[in-house]
């Protein structure tokens, strides 16, 4: 039995230390928010915060992440920063098929977190290895802007 932080509450999961953290969410907890692509951390569908850092939940043991704070997306709302990037996603039709999404979110939380006023390198760096299927990276470049510029 584990004890991991999640979204602000203890939870004690019945999991090998070796499991991945992603299916400790989607299958003890029922979190399926994080969503599995490639399972080598190359493609970010699965990205969570862990202590406030994009971490790739797919290659992330359960038993590595110890006393840290998980937050996935579902929780992601109660942020300032995260809401502003979830109704900005909205406002502005962002999602396309929707699946890398919640990685996406995750992402340009966090660096908006660390950089109120990202440049467009900055977006491409911080956004780079999540990968969307259907090309959405202009709308969520203009979402990541909108948001920045706001915040001025």
């Amino acid at each position: 039995m584990l004890t991991i932080q999640v979204n602000g509450v203890a939870h004690t999961v019945d999991a090998p230390e070796d499991k991945p953290l992603l299916w400790v969410l989607r299958e003890n907890l029922k979190l399926t928010g994080s969503k599995y692509g490639c399972g080598q951390a190359l493609c970010g569908a699965c990205t969570v915060h862990i202590d406030g850092q994009p971490t790739r939940s797919c290659v992330m043991p359960v038993g590595a992440v110890g006393n840290k704070a998980v937050r996935t997306v579902e929780d992601i709302r109660n942020e300032h920063i995260g809401s502003l990037v979830q109704n900005a996603w909205q406002e502005l039709n962002v999602p396309q098929c929707g699946y890398c999404q919640s990685g996406q979110i995750m992402a340009a939380t966090a660096l908006l977190k660390s950089n109120s006023a990202p440049s467009d390198q900055d977006i491409d760096r911080a956004m780079s290895g999540n990968i969307c299927r259907c090309g959405t990276y202009p709308r969520i470049r203009k979402a990541i802007h909108k948001i920045a510029s706001e915040q001025l």
